[in-house]
């Protein structure tokens, strides 16, 4: 186990480049498994959850060659299940079960875990499956599906936003005989991202309109090379940490249209967005503004910068509030940031048909868990002794720490370097005094 110890209140100022999306490239290289020949991914972050991704699918018989950021996969796997004790620190193990189904008609994965910020239903997901032909059982923790005939194209309409699942059934009826149409599906560039990979491969796929997606099922795919997009959630994370700490960060690999979002809310705060060449430039330019702010599927505002924002807006003068819609419980950070120092309030919007105005499963507990925050600021945050509980929570308490007066200790940042690859030696170049203890 490890920990940071953080000295914060210095301004973070310089520039910092982003690597390839983690929610994008672990997914790829299980896409890759859908061929034999050799793929090359190339912006591979080496964190967690890409190291937990290499172990399962070698596990399975594939072979894997990491260097620097490129990853080789050969995709020859040899059992139908994923091995219990590696997937059950997976929170995605569900998205092997496309390879598993077209390599051997069955297929048994772990059901997800991961991050404390609410349940991760597969429930749409598994649903699909069954339109495509095949059998589900699930039984302690374990779901095995079966489909003897091979998967068959489908119409599909998700209930609501999925963005996992999309990816999951797209990867499905890739191979699928028939046409698939998947309709009220996400539209995360992340998403994009797997299609251009697929495609590259030998799928047919294309998004028709913004929620529906056109898969043509192949009976092959073959080997691909492909650069993973850059991160958008790194570059909100740096963002922040720019306004925050009072900064000024060049953030190199930046694309601003995939953050559209986020950027507008930091010019309604007043913070400064110039283009810079080759990325984009935030910097402290002022006093910031209360912002309102409703986490939303793409292109809305993304429910993994809220936790930041939240950070953020301790330091903006004035009421703010953040309402979370995607997740039913991702304000756990919050009493971190109160022991710091932070004037927040938790409460649940008046909603007059939440079952259908939130994302997520609204079920009878979702009630107990509060679903927005009111912020008061500016408050002056106090270095103090933390314990990190998910990869954007992790990331928001070393915000507050650098931002904050004093010394801080954080625990816990596996979960951090599930997402993150170097974090403390990037921010140490651009100013920050941050120590990793082993």
């Amino acid at each position: 186990m490890a920990k940071y110890i953080i000295e914060g209140g210095f301004p973070l100022k310089g520039k910092v480049a982003v690597p390839g999306a983690k929610n994008a490239g672990f997914k790829l290289i299980i896409a890759s498994l859908l061929s034999d020949e050799i793929s090359t991914l190339s912006n591979i972050s080496y964190i967690r959850d890409v190291i937990s991704v290499k172990k399962i699918i070698e596990a399975l018989g594939a072979k894997v060659a990491f260097s620097d950021d490129t990853m080789q996969i050969s995709g020859g796997i040899k059992t139908w299940e994923v091995p219990a004790e590696l997937g059950i620190a997976s929170r995605a193990s569900f998205m092997y079960l496309p390879v598993l189904l077209h390599r051997f008609k069955k297929g048994k994965v772990n059901l997800p875990v991961g991050d404390k910020i609410g349940d991760r239903p597969i429930n749409w997901f598994l649903d699909g499956l069954k339109k495509m032909g095949a059998a589900i059982v699930e039984n302690d923790g374990l779901v095995e599906v079966t489909a003897p005939n091979g998967l068959s194209g489908c119409n599909y309409t998700f209930p609501k936003n999925s963005h996992t699942g999309t990816e999951g059934l797209i990867m499905a009826a890739a191979l699928a005989s028939g046409k698939t149409k998947l309709e009220n599906s996400a539209a995360e560039p992340e998403i994009d991202d797997l299609i251009a990979f697929l495609n590259k491969m030998g799928a047919k796929i294309r998004r028709v309109s913004e929620r529906t997606i056109e898969i043509e099922g192949v009976v092959s795919l073959k080997g691909a090379v492909h650069k993973v997009m850059p991160d958008r959630n790194e570059v909100v994370t740096f963002g922040c940490i720019a306004l925050g700490t009072k900064g000024d960060i060049e953030i190199e690999n930046a694309n601003p249209q995939v953050i559209k979002a986020f950027l507008e809310k930091v010019k309604e705060a007043g913070g400064g967005v110039e283009m810079a060449e080759g990325g984009l430039r935030i910097f402290y330019k002022g006093d910031l503004k209360s912002t309102n702010v409703e986490t939303k599927p793409y292109p809305g505002f993304m429910t993994d910068w809220q936790s930041l924002w939240t950070a953020l807006m301790t330091q903006n003068f004035g009421e703010s509030t953040v309402h979370e819609t995607i997740f039913e419980n991702r304000f756990g950070f919050v009493p971190s940031l109160q022991k710091m120092g932070a004037k927040i309030e938790l409460f649940s919007p008046k909603v007059t048909n939440p079952a259908s105005f939130y994302n997520f499963d609204w079920k009878s507990e979702s009630e107990k868990y509060p679903h927005a925050a009111k912020i008061f600021g500016p408050t002056r945050l106090k270095g103090s002794d933390l314990e990190v509980t998910d990869i954007r929570a992790g990331a928001t308490l070393v915000f507050a720490a650098l931002a904050a007066e004093g010394e801080s200790s954080l625990s816990g940042i596996e979960h951090i370097e599930r997402g993150y690859e170097d974090l403390e030696g990037r921010l140490e170049r651009l100013g920050a005094r941050i120590g990793k203890i082993e």
